[in-house]
């Protein structure tokens, strides 16, 4: 009898210690999962990519909260932001508005915020070929423009040309109108036929290796701001509006400076 007891003892004894280690696996798989989903995932369009994700990687460092910005055409990575985001940013007020409408319950309208307005230039070739100096010089015969009708930059060249009444000379030097600020900078950096790009100054700073900037004097200055977003569906909402928070310190501000914004 007392073997059969000290049998089950014996017996009990292993189950309950293989009992535990199963649960301490399970809950170091289950804290590592927490791990892996305690990542604040940032998407929004190329133009802003600079100063937010230099930002995103001094925050990690600060604060040990890692933060993932996912950048660039839209098309490229909604499907993913659908599933995991916990802030969205645009490249200017009307585009998140835009995505807001195409796609309804994403963003917390809530905790819609504006960053930092950053204002419109010209890009010229290296060593500015054409002479290009202003708006009016826009309009000289074999200039060749590139417009992005889209991505932030809607309408950007019809405000900037119709206060001075330029609409018809810039209009007919536009050589090629793309979606996107990704597809206007292939054509650039792919064919050297193209004189200007009226988009945003920051966009020099990207690419300061194949363009020179053309700052229009201040009363013909058009500027746009850069606004950012909770989403509704975030599992880091506290984490995620700390970063937003530390996005609108002076610290960041002097950031989007040497990006190129106000």
């Amino acid at each position: 009898m007392k073997k059969k007891i000290f049998f089950c003892f014996s017996l009990m004894s292993i189950m309950v210690f293989l009992l535990g280690l199963s649960v301490g696996t399970d809950s170091k798989r289950g804290k590592s999962s927490t791990l892996a989903n305690d990542v604040v995932n940032v998407y929004g369009p190329g133009g802003p990519l600079g100063p937010i994700k230099e930002m995103a990687e001094q925050f990690t460092k600060d604060t040990g909260i890692k933060v993932e910005v996912t950048a660039g055409p839209e098309a490229n990575w909604i499907d993913q932001a659908k599933q995991d985001a916990d802030i969205i940013y645009g490249g200017s007020e009307y585009m998140l508005t835009d995505f807001m409408l195409k796609y309804p319950g994403i963003i917390n309208e809530k905790k819609r915020t504006e960053l930092y307005p950053r204002a419109v230039g010209i890009l010229v070739r290296k060593g500015n070929p054409k002479k290009i100096h202003s708006l009016e010089d826009l309009t000289k015969s074999g200039v060749k423009i590139v417009d992005v009708n889209g991505a932030g930059q809607l309408g950007l060249w019809e405000d900037l040309a119709g206060r001075k009444g330029l609409i018809p000379g810039i209009s007919k030097n536009i050589t090629i109108s793309v979606k996107s600020s990704a597809d206007a900078i292939d054509l650039w950096k792919a064919n050297s036929k193209y004189d200007a790009w009226i988009t945003y100054e920051s966009w020099h700073y990207r690419l300061n290796d194949v363009t020179e900037l053309i700052q229009l004097p201040e009363e013909d200055k058009l500027y746009r701001g850069t606004p950012i977003s909770l989403t509704n569906r975030s599992d880091n909402k506290k984490e995620a509006k700390q970063f937003i928070a530390y996005l609108k310190t002076e610290k960041s501000h002097h950031v989007f400076q040497k990006w190129g914004w106000k």
